[in-house]
């Protein structure tokens, strides 16, 4: 008993460590590995240790602007855990492949980062405080074939609020993508602020296709004659260019199932080469296609000779969208296991496409992966040359277990005492899970019962809110806010109608205007958290006004 009691208490010392081990993690990325010059890419560092980058090493190859820092917690192992997120804005001063270099932070080093930047496109001419373009990498598709779609917002003035819609089009599927790029770009000697936005269009049938211009409404600083005569802010609108597409059908040559493509190709991930009787090997396949979607690509399956077995894992799925247009990797993992010795092969799946830039018909294929199968440990050949496994030794009082994947044998006590472990892990774990629901229960009460009074039933609880001002950004405490309504308010100013005036209505005011760049992002955040600390109070009638879709902002 003492020795369970100490094995115990040396477990949660361990956990307890945790948190200490992974201390001074850093981590860097861009928001985009490919831009044009006189276009900036977000450099984002993540540390949870202490000190700041150093940006130094950067000033060879770029212009450095925007520097933006925030303080994210969370919790690691029942542990709050602080961790700081900064953000600098780079503008590339020469085309190329540049590399940003590794940045000390603290006592730690973040990892090079590729960044591929094009020369600039003609110049474009400035379309006033803002405008919208819009552009597709397939004006001719074909059925059912993924198109990218690229949505830009510019706009050269300070926003307040503002709403970007986009009407789906008729005889086709779109499907939003990603998450808004935001970067600078100079047109006509003018600096634009864009806010990109990517979709994924699959046409449903052939024919001309129109696509709706997106619509955008929005409020940014007036100029001096509005400050003097109305209150500071100017009305803004942009309406995007229609598209129309010349979709082709299926030919009659295409091969079944229809599969449209750019490229596809398909490689075995570091293949073995040899095996043995009884154990799993593990097989990985790897797809990789350039036009698809995931639901266009059915999950692959391999086969073995020798009488083995294959047992497949879910296929892990990576969407991306480069150049405007989407790529697919699929990787699926395979156990297989053989039941003789010798040559066994395993074979890969064909899988036929259809090429949209050549208009042919393709088939990709793979070669057999050969594995040399060695007999299993402690087999003697019978007299036909199959393997066969030895008996027990004489006088062995405890049972030995064959586990696939694991070379020799175990024994059954070895295996209940790791069962018996397991076990315990799982309790501990259905403890701690139910004793943080019951304090969850307790911290939601009191604030399901202020919106009740005020007559809605709540579809979040301020328990989110307070979540979002600790650990989100902006826009997540929008959304926060907006979510507190019944239905949720379309966006924070739908959210302001319908809201008694008195603090909230400033609170929400100063949040708008640290969103767009108008105010200071850390009193917006106690604006807040001071007046929506015991719930929203509503009007006693509100109406808010239905849209075709959610509110889209820039960000």
């Amino acid at each position: 008993m003492h020795t369970m009691i100490r094995a115990r208490w040396m477990l949660a010392f361990l956990l307890g460590l945790l948190p200490v081990l992974a201390h001074a993690e850093v981590r860097a990325w861009l928001d985009r590995d490919r831009v044009a010059l006189g276009e900036t890419v977000t450099l984002n560092i993540e540390t949870d240790g202490g000190g700041q980058p150093d940006y130094a090493p950067l000033a060879a190859d770029f212009a450095l602007s925007q520097h933006a820092s925030r303080q994210l917690f969370e919790r690691r192992a029942g542990q709050q855990v602080s961790r700081m997120l900064f953000a600098v804005a780079l503008e590339p001063q020469r085309a190329g492949s540049l590399t940003v270099p590794a940045l000390r932070v603290g006592s730690e080093r973040t990892a090079p980062l590729a960044l591929s930047v094009v020369a600039a496109a003609a110049p474009a001419r400035a379309r006033g405080n803002v405008f919208i373009e819009a552009e597709v990498d397939a004006p001719a598709p074909y059925v059912q074939q993924a198109v990218g779609y690229t949505l830009r917002l510019y706009y050269a003035t300070q926003l307040i609020s503002g709403q970007l819609d986009l009407p789906p089009p008729e005889g086709a599927s779109l499907q939003r993508v990603g998450s808004d790029v935001q970067y600078n770009r100079d047109i006509g000697g003018r600096r634009y602020t864009v806010v990109e936005r990517r979709y994924l269009l699959l046409p449903e049938r052939s024919g001309a296709l129109v696509l709706p211009g997106a619509r955008f409404e929005g409020r940014g600083v007036g100029n001096l004659f509005d400050d003097i005569f109305s209150d500071g802010q100017r009305a803004l609108s942009a309406r995007g260019p229609d598209i129309t597409l010349d979709v082709r059908a299926m030919p009659a040559t295409a091969p079944r199932p229809w599969l449209p493509l750019r490229a596809l190709s398909m490689r075995w991930v570091d293949p073995p080469r040899t095996a043995r009787v009884g154990d799993a090997t593990t097989v990985e396949l790897e797809i990789v296609a350039d036009g698809a979607m995931a639901a266009q690509l059915a999950a692959p399956t391999v086969d073995a000779d020798q009488g083995a077995q294959v047992f497949a894992e879910p296929a892990q799925v990576d969407e991306t969208v480069r150049d405007g247009r989407p790529h697919v990797r699929l990787l699926r993992r395979f156990s297989v296991l053989p039941a003789r010795d010798g040559r066994m092969r395993v074979v890969a799946p064909t899988i036929a496409w259809w090429d949209v830039a050549s208009g042919q018909a393709r088939e990709a294929v793979l070669p057999d992966l050969t594995l040399d199968v060695a007999p299993a440990p402690g087999a003697r050949a019978d007299a036909d040359g199959a393997a066969v496994a030895a008996a027990p030794a004489p006088g062995d009082g405890d049972p030995w277990v064959r586990v696939p994947g694991v070379q020799g044998e175990v024994r059954a006590w070895a295996l209940a005492t790791v069962a018996f472990a397991l076990l315990w892990l799982v309790t501990l774990g259905w403890a701690l899970q139910q004793r943080q629901r019951a304090a969850a229960g307790v911290a939601t009460g009191p604030s399901t019962r202020v919106a009740a009074s005020a007559g809605h039933t709540p579809s979040a609880t301020p328990r989110a809110l307070r979540r979002a001002l600790d650990t989100g950004d902006l826009g997540d405490v929008a959304h926060a806010l907006c979510a507190l309504a019944t239905p949720p308010a379309a966006d924070l100013d739908a959210l302001a109608d319908r809201i008694e005036p008195g603090p909230q209505r400033a609170a929400i005011a100063l949040l708008q205007q640290a969103r767009w760049g108008g105010g200071d992002a850390a009193s917006a955040r106690t604006a807040v958290r001071a007046a929506f600390a015991a719930g929203a109070r509503w009007q006693t009638a509100s109406t808010p006004a239905d849209a075709d879709l959610p509110p889209l902002y820039p960000s």
